[in-house]
């Protein structure tokens, strides 16, 4: 099987999603002769032109409120914000009018858009360009919120949450781009809300997304070489979770540890301890485990970023913690 990058999995879904329906469009900042500021849009303008790739201002409320009232209309817009960190401008649109139409208008409307954005840390971008803010859009009701770890999984899910009738949060991660991994020729679709167990394993559940994904996997190779062996599940839609794989894996191991970048108060690894606890109770033989940014505004400098990041050993530590907890 041919091998894509993450950023090329994204590009050759637009291609296939705009070839395949005429009323999807992209949108944002120079999406579309600059083909994207992380080059995801490239080729696009010169393929469907400028009716079809809208540059806009720099303006995140104006972008999504413009693909808010396109989607109503009966367009099917794919609107890029530059950083998650910048979706803060665009809080009425997303939160209050592209999540609550479908609802407050009694079904008789709906908003099929969705919210390209990258985020995370790991690259130097500082506290207003590093944040994982997903959860902000996990706890409103209305939204979809997708976050791949792989070119794959990519493609699948950006093709789906396009044909999607609700709005769909996209996130990618900024230091994915470059990765690279097998992509069918071939169309295929990812369904929304589905887990991926990305390695199998019998002594403790690891739950990750996004880029931690990529590093729960490296961390159950470590731990395998101390007899360990993590399952690795990769939720790659946030919401709908699909609790029931998470569930079935914990039933098996008995051990749960959750990763995300986010930060650790109020964040994913929260929310799936606290729905695990009350799924599976009766399986769980130690106390859930939790890897999450530290509560602080991501630094600038490169080893205080990285202290403040989830690692792989972090990982690998809290599994050991899981399985030795009560050891003296």
């Amino acid at each position: 099987m041919r091998e894509l990058s993450y950023r090329d999995a994204l590009n050759e879904a637009l291609h296939e999603e705009m070839t395949r329906d005429p009323r999807v469009f992209v949108l944002g900042e120079d999406v579309g002769r600059y083909g994207g500021v992380l080059q995801v849009t490239r080729g696009l303008l010169d393929k469907f032109g400028e009716k079809r790739v809208r540059d806009t201002p720099i303006s995140e409320a104006g972008i999504m409120g413009l693909a808010v009232g396109a989607a109503m209309t009966g367009m099917r817009p794919v609107a890029e914000i530059m950083y998650i960190d910048f979706s803060a401008l665009a809080m009425d649109q997303i939160v209050n009018q592209a999540a609550k139409a479908h609802y407050m208008f009694g079904g008789k409307t709906r908003v099929p858009l969705v919210m390209r954005t990258q985020g995370g840390g790991g690259r130097g971008n500082a506290a207003q360009h590093s944040q994982s803010l997903e959860m902000w859009y996990v706890h409103v009701p209305g939204l979809i919120v997708v976050q791949p770890s792989t070119p794959y999984d990519a493609k699948g899910l950006l093709k789906s949450a396009i044909r999607d009738d609700n709005p769909v949060i996209f996130i990618e991660h900024k230091l994915l781009y470059n990765t690279a991994g097998p992509v069918p020729e071939g169309e295929y679709l990812i369904p929304i809300g589905v887990a991926d167990v990305k390695r199998l394993g019998n002594h403790v559940t690891i739950v990750a997304t996004s880029r931690m994904v990529l590093f729960a996997l490296e961390a159950a190779e470590t731990l395998a070489e101390q007899g360990i062996q993590a399952e690795v599940i990769d939720p790659r839609t946030l919401k709908p979770l699909d609790l029931a794989t998470i569930v079935q894996s914990v039933e098996k191991t008995g051990r749960l540890v959750v990763v995300n970048e986010g930060a650790l108060t109020g964040g994913f690894t929260a929310e799936v301890a606290a729905r695990v606890q009350r799924a599976a109770f009766d399986w769980l033989d130690a106390p859930i485990m939790q890897v999450a940014t530290e509560d602080v505004p991501l630094p600038y400098n490169g080893r205080l970023e990285f202290e403040a990041i989830p690692s792989v050993q972090d990982i690998v530590l809290a599994a050991r913690g899981a399985l030795y907890w009560n050891a003296g």
